[in-house]
């Protein structure tokens, strides 16, 4: 049996376009062959996740998007193909795009839930979940220092228009007569220190024996105190205090009245007696050199002894 040239030309253009059909499937990472499972999970931001992403467990890949459609309710629906179905993947599984690093681009990693031992199905939808990316959170992270370092900025644009604004022409020029004088000023301290250092070494020698005469005056004084500490210091002190200690006795004796200089001070008939024996002694003394005769008579002649008469007792 022959065949047409037209149904050969017929059967080659529906291959070719089965084969463009298969070919532009394969390209937007479909397989017209593959009996895999389809899932689905809406989002309502995919976060940067292009078709054709993996779809991982655990890290392993397991599948792949097919596409990302955007409702009527403004949010994405994601269409997972998941090649791998010995694996068994819960209805209450969790969908969640995740950013493996800076370069991979997003990914979608299912999250299963062990206890749910109801199975999803092709066309089930799984929960959705967003993990923070490195990206994000190196963001998140230097968005407080980047705040700071424009705060600093501004503090940095304010002071220079206040400096500006105080540095006017005349507070210039004093600023460079400041630091002339204290360029001159330094000169000066320069010489001195200069003189200092040189004068210094002029009377290096001087110095020198000045050093060692107080090293020797040191050592005299340190000799000097080991010989005071030798000089049975402690004993003269516990002499000192022994005498002091008889004194305080001596003392207490005569405040209690005891001994001669202790009644003479406490007891007042002693000190009447003392008083009217002083008082007769005066009298006497005071007779006696009005009328030394009666008591100092030398007689040459022989005359008659004179009576005595007792002197009056009123003291002229």
């Amino acid at each position: 049996m022959k065949i047409s040239r037209e149904i050969k030309t017929a059967i080659l253009v529906i291959a070719s376009i089965l084969l463009f059909i298969w070919g532009y499937s394969f390209l937007k990472g479909r397989d017209l062959f593959d009996k895999s499972k389809k899932l689905f999970v809406e989002y309502d931001n995919v976060e940067g996740l292009a078709p054709a992403a993996p779809v991982t467990i655990s890290g392993k890949t397991i599948g792949k998007v097919n596409s990302i459609v955007l409702n009527s309710n403004g949010k994405l629906l994601v269409e997972l193909q998941i090649n791998d179905e010995l694996f068994p993947i819960s209805k209450s599984s969790v969908a969640q795009i995740y950013e493996p690093g800076f370069i991979g681009g997003k990914q979608i990693a299912i999250i299963p839930n062990f206890s749910d031992k109801t199975l999803a199905l092709s066309g089930d939808t799984l929960q959705a979940d967003i993990k923070q990316g490195l990206t994000a959170a190196l963001g998140s992270k230097l968005q407080p220092t980047q705040q700071k370092i424009e705060g600093l900025v501004t503090d940095a644009d304010k002071l220079v228009v206040n400096l500006n604004s105080i540095l006017d022409d005349k507070t210039k020029t004093n600023l460079k007569n400041s630091i002339n004088q204290l360029s001159q000023t330094l000169t000066e301290v320069n010489k001195a220190t200069k003189q200092v250092n040189a004068m210094l070494e002029a009377n290096n020698q001087k110095i020198s024996t000045t050093l060692s005469n107080a090293e020797k005056a040191s050592t005299s004084f340190a000799k000097i105190t080991s010989d005071l500490e030798k000089a049975k210091l402690a004993e003269t002190i516990n002499n000192l205090e022994g005498t002091l200690a008889g004194v305080n006795k001596l003392l207490a004796d005569m405040q209690s009245g005891k001994g001669t200089m202790g009644k003479l001070m406490k007891d007042e008939t002693m000190y009447n007696n003392l008083t009217k024996t002083s008082k007769e002694l005066e009298l006497l003394l005071q007779d006696v050199r009005l009328h030394p005769t009666r008591y100092v008579n030398v007689s040459v002649f022989g005359k008659k002894e004179k009576p005595y008469k007792a002197p009056e007792e009123q003291a002229k």
